[in-house]
């Protein structure tokens, strides 16, 4: 068994088959406090087909989430398994890429960690796997440019990671609570992919922040860790405050700040804004039934801003980046994830 399966628990079904399928998960990261530095995979998915090709590449989007995704040699997920093979030193310049996400695009969910993650494992089962998982993650983490969202999705769990953009990246992973759920609420719209919302989401932070703040900030992150390395769920409330970013980025999701404010009011164990936006989430005691209030509190008050919204109450994914071939080549892409997307 590779090192790549030993380490990560991949289920492997037909070595033999031409075409590489991985199953990534999505992320929240941010966590609270946390800002580049804690994240954590959840229970939504991306699929990935890779198969190296003697035709020129083709590119198949199957989903909802793929409406203005690249379909020619500019898709990041044909960019980054070009990075993999020119670490590795091979040249597989023509690839069919499928691709299947229930991941939103845009929505502060890990859609674009899970579509490079899901790329390096892919690109890297086809040729042998000679790339560690650490080279993975380094790989991922430059990509991204920061190790949370990437972290969550290639290892599973909870990750604590930290990276100062030049040294290695570091991570350590953090089995989550059994008891622990997330109830997200996802708004209509998005923060990124549109140039203005962009820079603002981008540049809305401030380049130095008080003493008091980053203070703060170290202490409610080190609590966090502690706590949901502990099970402690009743310390998550105050565990999760936050004073680095979220804040300043209140300012472009109308009705957050009341969420941040009066969530725990209404069954929620801690609260944050999932990555940079809009996605608000809310940690749940799993062991005390359907969260219905909190659902309710959560719709009610983004309507109130006349913002739709859904809601969705997912795990944390125990597992990361999984590797699927199928020995059948007679089978589609989709034949092979079915029964898995989400319905």
């Amino acid at each position: 068994m590779s090192e790549f399966s030993q380490k990560l628990g991949n289920s492997i079904i037909g070595s033999a088959s031409p075409q590489v399928i991985v199953k990534v998960p999505g992320s929240t990261a941010n966590l609270g406090p946390g800002f580049d530095t804690l994240g954590m995979a959840l229970n939504l998915y991306a699929w990935i087909g890779m198969t190296l090709s003697e035709r020129e590449t083709e590119i198949h989007l199957h989903g909802e989430q793929m409406d203005g995704i690249p379909r020619d040699k500019s898709n990041l997920i044909y960019k980054v398994a070009q990075m993999v093979f020119a670490e590795a030193g091979v040249s597989h310049p023509e690839l069919d890429i499928e691709m299947h996400s229930d991941i939103p695009l845009a929505r502060g969910l890990g859609s674009s960690a899970s579509a490079i993650v899901g790329a390096l494992v892919a690109a890297n089962a086809l040729i042998g796997e000679p790339l560690t998982v650490d080279d993975l993650f380094q790989l991922a983490t430059r990509l991204e440019k920061h190790p949370d969202n990437v972290g969550a999705s290639l290892y599973g769990g909870l990750i604590a990671a930290c990276w100062d953009g030049e040294s290695p990246a570091d991570i350590v992973r953090i089995e989550p609570p059994e008891r622990l759920k997330v109830l997200v609420a996802i708004p209509d719209f998005g923060l990124l992919g549109d140039g203005a919302k962009t820079e603002r989401v981008r540049h809305i932070l401030p380049a130095q922040v008080p003493m008091r703040d980053a203070v703060f900030n170290v202490g409610r992150s080190s609590m966090l860790v502690a706590a949901l390395c502990q099970g402690r769920l009743d310390l998550l409330a105050r565990a999760m405050r936050d004073a680095l970013h979220q804040p300043y980025r209140a300012a472009l999701i109308p009705g957050m700040e009341t969420i941040l404010r009066e969530a725990t009011d209404h069954g929620a164990l801690g609260v944050a804004l999932s990555g940079a936006g809009p996605t608000l989430l809310a940690l749940v005691d799993g062991a005390a039934g359907p969260p219905a209030a909190l659902d309710a509190f959560l719709r009610e008050t983004l309507r109130k801003e006349g913002i739709a919204a859904e809601t969705m109450l997912l795990a944390p994914a125990a597992h990361g980046a999984q590797i699927l071939t199928a020995a059948d080549v007679r089978c589609t892409f989709l034949e092979k994830i079915k029964g898995e997307v989400r319905a």
